[in-house]
């Protein structure tokens, strides 16, 4: 894996670093030179990929945060600066997602938690960490996810909260066009994590397994290789996949076509 010299020394910071794609972006990270601040809400996790990110020469500081809470994001920032005395790029990373039709689903609240896990998280972290980034002219990264840029059946709450996820970092980057800090958003397809496990069902609980087989997706390695090329290169945006390009090109020329696609793939993952 060729080593990129654009992570040497600078301070990183990963939101849902405990596992899958973050886990995997803060041992690359850290094979790169990077000096990391790792947030999840399970410090055990935590603290095993710190070692891992250790053995290969980093310096890490362990943040637990939930990053629903505007305080926790507020201190995971604070505790980042007075360790490494400044912020070069904010990973926003973490995530969950759901696993149901609308119109099946007995707990609305559900909604209220997918969209501060993968929104207002990636807020908060963002507000307190600018000033930060402005001074070091750094770089913004949001994890989204190809159902930021189109609606997908049984995952409705979660399209909603990547697509203002997406809304939302298109308009900073406009806004801080004249700042020096670079705001790349990543639209990943299927990627073989725990994400799915822990989905949210029709009752509001998990189902503790994947639709996928996840032997046949992106392996998280991969993907948070594509991650760091990009942000190193500070593209606008990154759409993971041909098929993900494809789809969204097909959207914009046949969108009933899309649709159609899109519902067939959901109800072919999951045998109905």
């Amino acid at each position: 894996m060729k080593k990129i010299h654009f992570f040497s020394e600078k301070v990183v910071i990963v939101t849902g670093a405990s596992s899958g794609i973050g886990q995997q972006l803060s041992v690359q990270l850290a094979r790169n030179g990077a000096k990391l601040a790792l947030a999840a809400r399970n410090v055990q996790k935590l603290e095993n990929v710190a070692r891992e990110c250790n053995q290969r020469g980093a310096q890490t500081l362990v943040v637990a945060t939930d990053i629903t809470e505007q305080l926790q994001c507020e201190n995971l920032i604070k505790h980042t600066v007075e360790e490494f005395g400044c912020i070069d790029t904010l990973i926003n990373n973490a995530g969950i997602t759901m696993c149901a039709r609308f119109d099946e689903m007995q707990n609305l609240t559900v909604m209220e938690q997918i969209m501060r896990v993968n929104y207002f998280g990636s807020v908060y972290c963002t507000y307190y960490a600018l000033p930060y980034l402005k001074k070091t002219s750094g770089t913004l990264v949001g994890i989204s996810s190809l159902t930021g840029k189109t609606g997908v059946p049984t995952r409705s709450f979660y399209a909603a909260s990547k697509h203002a996820m997406a809304g939302f970092f298109d308009s900073l980057r406009i806004e801080l066009a004249d700042s020096g800090v670079s705001v790349t958003m990543v639209y990943p397809g299927f990627v073989a994590t725990e994400v799915r496990k822990r989905a949210f069902g029709t009752n509001s609980t998990s189902s503790g397994r994947s639709p996928l087989n996840e032997t046949e997706v992106m392996t998280a390695e991969t993907c948070a290789q594509l991650i760091l090329n990009a942000t190193a290169q500070r593209k606008r945006e990154l759409v993971m996949t041909f098929g993900g390009r494809l789809g969204l090109w097909l959207k914009l020329m046949a969108p009933g076509l899309t649709d159609r696609i899109a519902r067939r793939a959901i109800k072919n993952i999951q045998g109905d």
